[in-house]
């Protein structure tokens, strides 16, 4: 039986290949942007290696990414349940993304590949 926390670093280390590769990045060129080894950047993106804090703030910043999406995604924060809007009863601002992360019917790579379109129509 599979350990969760090894899924976890796996889904991880999926989502940052996917990410990595909607910046149109290559390994090498994330570890020239995190100073960070490109055979660790590989075994993170396998799943080998739990990161650090630093480590994913190091990757958020180099793709574009909020450390807490990376945080939520490495299983250290947990998720805002989908009902906690504001007192006026407006939803959160990241409703669509976490209707996102809950669609079980999405692998991954299509939930990365649709947060990222999400957010650039966000972005001024």
């Amino acid at each position: 039986m599979t350990d969760p926390w090894d899924a976890q670093m796996e889904a991880l280390g999926a989502f940052i290949r996917s990410q990595r590769k909607l910046s149109n990045l290559s390994l090498r060129q994330l570890a020239e942007l995190t100073s960070l080894s490109n055979p660790y950047l590989s075994q993170l993106e396998r799943g080998m290696h739990q990161p650090s804090v630093r480590v994913l703030k190091l990757i958020s910043g180099a793709l574009g990414l909020s450390a807490e999406m990376l945080l939520l995604q490495a299983g250290l924060l947990d998720p805002r349940p989908a009902d906690a809007g504001s007192a006026d009863g407006a939803p959160p601002p990241d409703s669509a993304e976490s209707a996102i992360q809950a669609d079980e019917r999405l692998d991954d790579e299509q939930k990365a590949a649709l947060l990222a379109v999400y957010r650039s129509m966000l972005r001024d």
